[in-house]
């Protein structure tokens, strides 16, 4: 009999680990021994984005089989997305961009979410709402780590996961912000690693991204 998972606050989403994996998961199969070699190197947040078919299942047998990790559902859109990704197993919430109709459903959902940002006007009209914490999305794209810099300023209350474009260059500028918890990002899960299922070289990047802390 497998343990619980360790119950984690609507507060400590962005810090579970510097860096949260972006999965697209397309062969079931892959998901539990995927998770296990992230959680094995240091990265328990894992984000699995409902961009195919078996992203569901796949939150499903991650939260059944790895209970060391914290899965979430990322590229949540709809408030039927919200619905089935909680059920299937999902602790956590993503999406690229909120409505008021997603935001009421992930804030329903009972499960701590990062509704997606990418202008000073999307962060006042969250805060507003009372949300604090969100994804900055598509970060490279929508300003970087300057544009982050300036929200801090006039939005202090605010807190980023941002996620787009990043890899382990730039990573760690993104991580010495004072309104950055965590970043997303995908590099320490190469195609031709996820391809050949080298869950070696999956936990060693992600050991080595799991070291980029402040």
């Amino acid at each position: 009999m497998t343990s619980s998972p360790p119950p984690f606050s609507r507060a400590s989403v962005l810090d579970l680990a510097p860096v949260v994996p972006v999965v697209v998961v397309t062969d079931v199969s892959d998901a539990v021994p995927l998770a296990r070699a992230l959680v094995a190197g240091g990265l328990p947040a894992i984000e699995v984005t409902l961009r195919t078919p078996a992203a569901l299942d796949a939150i499903g047998a991650i939260a059944a089989e790895v209970p060391e990790a914290v899965v979430g559902a990322g590229t949540v859109l709809t408030p039927e997305q919200v619905t089935s990704s909680v059920t299937a197993g999902a602790r956590f919430l993503v999406s690229p961009g909120w409505t008021d109709g997603l935001l009421a459903a992930m804030k329903a959902s009972g499960v701590p979410f990062l509704p997606g940002v990418s202008t000073a006007s999307e962060v006042v009209a969250l805060l507003e709402r009372g949300v604090r914490e969100m994804k900055f999305f598509p970060a490279q794209a929508a300003g970087g780590t300057a544009y982050l810099k300036s929200l801090a300023g006039p939005l202090p209350q605010a807190r980023f996961c941002p996620t787009g474009g990043i890899g382990p260059e730039c990573a760690p500028d993104y991580l010495a912000l004072p309104n950055v918890g965590c970043v997303g990002g995908s590099w320490m899960l190469p195609a031709d690693a996820v391809a050949t299922r080298d869950w070696r070289r999956v936990e060693d990047l992600a050991r080595t991204a799991s070291a980029l802390r402040r």
